[in-house]
């Protein structure tokens, strides 16, 4: 409750045919996951099984609780950030101990079900082959950690599992439905309450009291009760008081009666019942139902002075809030439009039953493919691709008008497109959706059904509203888009297209954005190709925005006029110190500056606070070059830069980087440099472009870039 790790072996995924009983009659996952449940004294679960044509989990089959409570999941992709998309995806046990936990790591879920329970997911697997994931879940009560012997018998009961869905597999034999495990409703009071008896003393207790399923219906109110909520006991009798009891129809209502079953902690909750009557409702869960305790709240009576509340006109239904949230919760999580294309895929079209998607939106008086999903030919999506505007087909027609549109067979959708006799899409049944935000269009969203679909009234109303919230998540990712496409323009436009090394010098430089922000950056490298010797630079320019940028900019080309006009490396560095400083712009800049004498075979250097190169002799070994410096460019208008000259023997190897190469929250710099020489060293003899790859794939900091990277390379051609 999606795909393997890089360099993994690939994973066969057979889907398994509907949840049910196994061919010899039995409820082969009912039973396993009872068995299961018992083992570990869980209070409620589930399996899921992976659909037959798509990379969708499908429930199959759920106990403890009613299947409404996990509603949003009905259908998830692979690779849904959820517990049990993460299980089988990743082929492992997934824990969340408690309700902080989820909070942090599943929000998406938390948000939906606020309430204090602890679920283990597991993957239902073979060696090769996956066929689907099981949760389980217990109360609150839980300790944070799940025991050995927990997830043993977990591991255990899933693994035999998979044996015997493989068995089935194996033999073509398909799955019948079996129905969700919950216990019975309690059949009349002396089987709830006990004897005759003690019913009739129920019967005469002064307060209210009331039994209800796991469902919420009401199998027993005492007389009290009914007086209390003032609608007669057969009227309650087997509905949910939320549904038979007007001012109770409140989400927040069901919400109490969730809280008490998941976390199975004793929940309270005070109601106005018009006019001007407060009552108190306490709720004592069980793993077979609750038993509610109903009186006047007089101490809120009084505090309130009995104000009557406005009817409110009838709420949505719990599970319909609960599946927008979840799926609101998903689109927030986008960041560009492909991102919200993926989204849309993995989480809105399998909650609706959908089985394809694609992202339409306007630019320059046509009709753009902003991305799709789940079409066998892609051709079939992309010959729409930059019709204009004005052609007559429902994704135009649904962004002009704003007006959505529903064809609930392929014949309906012909008679009014008739041209869409000539591009069959292979669908049956499809949903246009207009995507407006801020009041204006920005696309057209299309959701494809394998087979004929009917579109009822409460249907169409849910997935307008979906279409208002995929609008806003796809607005904000098209100013994303635009905003980074700007970013990586000036980024390339500021750093050199290529490298001109001097003669027995060979050159390769990379660049990488951090990940997170705008991925702009003051990052910058140079090859400077003057006469008779050449210069190298990199630098570090405080900042990760257009200014720093822009100073990054000033400072190359200052470096590259001071080199020009003939003046010596630590000239060079005390130039372009004043020139930041002068400039007002109150950042700071680490710098190296080198002047390449290949002919003699050495370099001299300056350094202004930047992190040391590295140098790899052509035996191998590498060491880092401890240079004389001075201190960060822009601090101090009268700071020298003492120079270093530094031997280069043909085929070694010179390592110029930024600090973001070697720099990562939890990872000490010196461990960092050891790695980074260990893996020059194993590699130095690598063509210079795949080593300059090679270092800024697997350095230590490059795997959760929170800054910058630049990297340049120089290696002193050997003799001959």
């Amino acid at each position: 409750m999606g795909a393997p790790p890089a360099g993994a072996e690939p994973e066969v995924e057979v889907p398994v045919a509907a949840a049910g009983t196994s061919p010899s009659g039995r409820p082969l996952l009912s039973l396993a996951l009872a068995s299961m449940m018992e083992e570990v004294r869980a209070h409620s679960g589930g399996v899921y099984l992976l659909a037959s044509d798509e990379p969708v989990l499908e429930m199959a089959v759920t106990a403890g609780l009613p299947r409404a409570f996990a509603a949003p999941w009905e259908r998830v992709g692979l690779s849904a950030p959820i517990p049990v998309a993460d299980a089988a995806r990743e082929r492992r046990l997934v824990w969340v101990g408690g309700e902080e936990d989820m909070a942090r790591r599943y929000p998406r879920i938390a948000m939906v079900l606020p309430y204090a329970f602890a679920l283990a997911a597991l993957p239902v697997a073979t060696a090769d082959t996956l066929y689907g994931a099981v949760y389980v879940t217990w109360p609150g009560a839980h300790p944070t950690v799940l025991s050995d012997r927990e997830r043993e018998s977990l591991t255990s009961a899933c693994d035999r599992l998979a044996v015997r869905l493989e068995r089935i597999a194996r033999h073509n034999r398909p799955l019948s439905t079996e129905p969700d495990l919950l216990a019975a409703p309690p059949s009349g009071v002396a089987g709830t309450l006990g004897t005759v008896e003690a019913a009739r003393m129920v019967g005469r207790l002064p307060y209210g009291l009331a039994s209800l399923d796991l469902h919420g219906r009401v199998a027993f109110a005492n007389a009290a009760a009914a007086e209390l909520l003032g609608v007669h006991v057969d009227d309650l009798l087997g509905t949910q008081p939320w549904v038979s009891v007007p001012w109770l129809n409140d989400p927040m209502y069901e919400d109490r009666y969730r809280a008490a079953l998941l976390s199975q902690h004793v929940t309270s909750f005070v109601a106005l019942r018009p006019p001007g009557d407060w009552l108190s409702f306490r709720m004592y869960p069980s793993t077979t139902g609750l038993t509610t305790r109903i009186s006047r709240a007089r101490a809120v009576a009084e505090m309130v002075g009995a104000t009557p509340r406005a009817d409110a006109t009838p709420a949505h239904r719990l599970v319909s809030i609960s599946q927008v949230l979840s799926l609101a919760g998903a689109l927030t999580e986008a960041v560009g439009v492909q991102d919200v294309v993926q989204l849309v895929a993995d989480e809105v079209a399998p909650s609706v039953g959908s089985q394809a998607v694609v992202i339409l939106g306007p630019r320059g008086g046509r009709l753009h493919v902003l991305g799709h999903h789940g079409y066998e030919d892609p051709r079939t999506v992309e010959r729409f691709d930059g019709l204009p505007l004005a052609e007559r087909t429902p994704g135009t027609h649904v962004l002009n008008t704003g007006v959505p549109a529903f064809f609930e067979s392929r014949q309906q959708l012909e008679r009014l497109y008739p041209d869409r006799h000539e591009t069959p899409d292979g669908f049956a049944a499809w949903a246009y959706l207009p995507l407006i935000a801020s009041g204006r269009p920005v696309g057209t969203c299309v959701l494809a059904y394998a087979e004929p679909h009917a579109f009822p009234a409460d249907e169409r109303a849910v997935l307008t509203s979906l279409g208002g919230m995929i609008a806003q998540a796809l607005e904000r990712a098209l100013l994303y888009d635009a905003k980074n496409q700007l970013a990586h323009g000036l980024q390339a436009a500021l750093l050199p297209h290529s490298l001109t090394p001097p003669s027995g010098i060979e050159a390769a430089a990379r660049y990488l954005p951090a990940m997170h922000g705008m991925e702009i950056g003051g990052d910058f490298y140079d090859l400077v190709p003057t006469r008779p010797l050449a210069a190298a630079v990199i630098g570090d320019v405080q900042g990760h925005n257009v200014t720093a940028a822009a100073l990054m900019g000033q400072i190359r080309t200052g470096v590259r006029a001071f080199t020009s006009v003939g003046q010596a490396p630590e000239e060079v560095m005390c130039s372009t110190n004043r020139l930041l400083i002068e400039s007002g712009a109150d950042l700071f800049a680490s710098c190296l500056y080198l002047r390449l004498d290949p002919e003699h075979g050495r370099a001299v250097m300056a350094r202004a606070g930047h992190p040391p190169p590295l140098l790899r002799r052509p035996d191998g070994r590498v060491r880092v070059l401890d240079l004389a410096g001075g201190p960060l460019l822009g601090i101090d208008s009268e700071a020298t830069y003492p120079t270093t000259e530094v031997s280069l023997a043909p085929g070694s190897v010179l390592v110029l980087y930024t600090d973001g190469l070697v720099e990562s929250p939890g990872v000490d710099i010196e461990d960092a440099l050891v790695g980074l020489g260990e893996l020059l060293s194993e590699n130095g003899d690598q063509p210079l472009d795949k080593l300059a790859d090679t270092l800024v794939r697997h350095s230590a900091a490059a795997q959760e870039r929170v800054d910058d990277v630049a990297v340049l390379l120089l290696r002193a051609e050997a003799d001959g």
